[in-house]
């Protein structure tokens, strides 16, 4: 077992220092007038494939169990996200979230929250699809499945499983089930799977999924993201160019992170996010909580507020919400990758949430 330290030195309340006084708003503002409407929960960092883009071969060393929030700190704080701080979307992510114990109660839990937030989860799939109805019946309103190639040999060097069957049988339940749109998320590798953008684009429109490409992210365990080595959202575009006609999407595209374009003059679209080479980050909305209860404001913060803590040592419901709106406040402009001092987060994906 690799030994890779996930935790990093985190301070009650850490965030950006910032002079400029935080009006009197209950919602999740930052300093440039994003609002975070979009909560992404993490609730794992343990996953059963091992991705050589996320992490080693051998795995992690996982969080220990206790560090883990449970089940009813986690509906605590996402009561008071969506009661008192303007959340309306909650997107359960890990690691793999499936792997959560009794998943599909929590799921009910969520869903059962008032304001009721729309409600989606990240997965690899694997075992999603004996689940798929189950969870539908809970309250999970959508998925986002994790596919980065549809050829065999290719989805096991990758994710060195031998489980794509599972995977498809996931997007086949998923559909069956009534979770739409269905998702696909892929990441094209450089030697390994860029060819197969056209065919995963194929793929998604003969079965009626939604795909989106995603440019690879300096946040594997290993550290050793090589932005030479990445292919870029032009590239990815001018990939699926040679086999459809792609035409910018007239629709508002909002907080949302992907580009959308127009697949032979729609109605289908293709989604790419170019978080690295056209950074989003002026319409972010999104907020984080990590499986140990870390706020963080952004995806590659370097510093995290420890909610754990306040939870645990007997802050109410009010000092939650008012540490969580501080540490939204000092929400840098943007991740910085493209700047020389851009610090790559120690916490890798698998223990942030995607």
């Amino acid at each position: 077992m690799t030994e890779v330290n996930l935790g990093i030195p985190r301070v009650p309340g850490a965030h950006q220092v910032t002079d400029k006084p935080r009006p009197d708003n209950p919602a999740l503002i930052d300093t440039f007038g994003r609002v975070a409407t979009d909560l992404r929960v993490s609730l794992t960092d343990k996953c059963n494939l091992r991705c050589t883009y996320c992490m080693p071969a051998e795995g992690l060393e996982w969080m220990p169990g206790e560090q883990v929030l449970s089940d009813d700190e986690l509906i605590r704080l996402m009561t008071i996200a969506v009661r008192d701080l303007g959340i309306t979307d909650i997107r359960l992510t890990g690691g793999e979230p499936l792997l959560r114990p009794r998943l599909e109660e929590l799921v009910a839990r969520i869903a059962a929250l008032r304001p009721r937030p729309r409600l989606s989860m990240t997965t690899n799939g694997i075992g999603f699809a004996k689940r798929a109805k189950a969870f539908a019946e809970a309250g999970l309103d959508r998925i986002n499945v994790s596919l980065d190639s549809i050829d065999p040999e290719t989805f096991e060097h990758i994710t060195r499983r031998d489980r794509l069957r599972h995977v498809l049988d996931a997007l086949a339940a998923a559909r069956e089930a009534g979770l739409d749109p269905v998702k696909i998320n892929a990441v094209l590798l450089r030697g390994v799977n860029e060819h197969e953008a056209p065919s995963l684009l194929r793929f998604a429109l003969e079965h009626g999924y939604h795909l989106r490409f995603i440019e690879q992210m300096p946040l594997d365990a290993q550290h050793g993201w090589d932005r030479r080595q990445m292919i870029t959202a032009d590239e990815i575009l001018e990939l699926l160019g040679t086999e459809f006609t792609l035409t910018p999407s007239p629709a508002e595209r909002g907080g949302a992170p992907a580009e959308r374009w127009l697949v032979d003059g729609g109605p289908h679209e293709v989604g790419v996010i170019p978080s690295v080479s056209r950074p989003f980050c002026a319409a972010c909305e999104r907020t984080r909580l990590t499986a140990d209860g870390a706020i963080r404001s952004c995806l590659f913060s370097t510093d995290e507020t420890d909610l754990r803590l306040l939870l645990r040592g007997g802050a109410s419901d009010e000092d939650i919400a008012n540490t969580w709106r501080a540490t939204m406040w000092g929400k840098l402009a943007g991740h910085e990758i493209n700047e020389a001092g851009f610090a790559q987060p120690i916490r890798p994906m698998s223990a942030i949430g995607g």
